[in-house]
């Protein structure tokens, strides 16, 4: 049985969801009423994914979301906010969020979202040359593993999503990676606000690999992005 941590100040819905997961999801729900309390129950135990609400007394979703990224990078976080501004989302996801998702929604679709990313845990990706973790793009070694860009004694670390596109544009470096494909995979949406939140990430990407020349991911218009490396360079 899955372990759930959710972390929600409103007793009536926390109880509703508790109670919904337990018995639909069939999963192990702890729940927390605020920010501080979740803090302590996450470093008592050991969970599969967390739920996080992000207005929230004493400390809010989003750094409490921080301090568990701190102890644990690889943890699955849904933040939950009645907030849909472009810059809640951007930040959900820049502190290393897994998926968003906005108040009020259906109980069914949050089942779905925490469905669909334990099953990406619980399937990983084999290793082997059809599905690579570790990358040469130009000066650099990126390990989408432990999601570091090198170059020399010079490390990077990204947070999930820059991993998971970063690993996309590599698997199709030098095609078009289009923006459909980048958001279904990664945000498993491709709305407009899921793509505002895409460019940002990707915006970090170059930055990462701006020293070297000889690597650059330019914009195909009307179609999506593409990697592209020249070794002569």
């Amino acid at each position: 049985m899955k372990k759930i941590l959710l972390v929600e100040d409103d007793p009536n819905l926390g109880l509703l969801l508790q109670d919904y997961l337990q018995l639909k999801g069939k999963f192990d729900v702890v729940l927390c009423k605020d920010g501080e309390e979740g803090l302590r129950a996450f470093t008592k135990q050991t969970y599969d994914l967390l739920i996080l609400d992000v207005m929230m007394p004493k400390k809010d979703g989003f750094t409490l979301g921080k301090d568990i990224r701190k102890i644990n990078p690889r943890v699955p976080i849904i933040f939950a906010t009645a907030k849909a501004m472009i810059e809640d989302k951007t930040q959900a996801f820049n502190l290393g969020g897994d998926d968003y998702i906005t108040k009020p929604f259906r109980i069914e679709e949050l089942l779905l979202r925490i469905n669909a990313l334990l099953k990406r845990i619980d399937n990983p990706e084999k290793k082997g040359d059809d599905n690579p973790s570790q990358f040469k793009l130009g000066s650099y070694n990126f390990d989408y593993t432990s999601q570091i860009i090198s170059q020399g004694t010079v490390l990077q670390k990204l947070s999930t999503k820059e991993a998971e596109l970063l690993r996309l544009l590599c698997l199709k470096k030098n095609e078009v990676l289009t923006r459909e494909e980048a958001l279904l995979n990664i945000w498993h949406d491709d709305n407009y606000f899921n793509g505002r939140s895409m460019d940002v990430f990707l915006s970090k990407i170059r930055k990462y690999l701006k020293d070297d020349p000889s690597v650059e991911i330019i914009n195909v218009h009307g179609r999506g992005y593409k990697l592209l490396i020249n070794q002569q360079l």
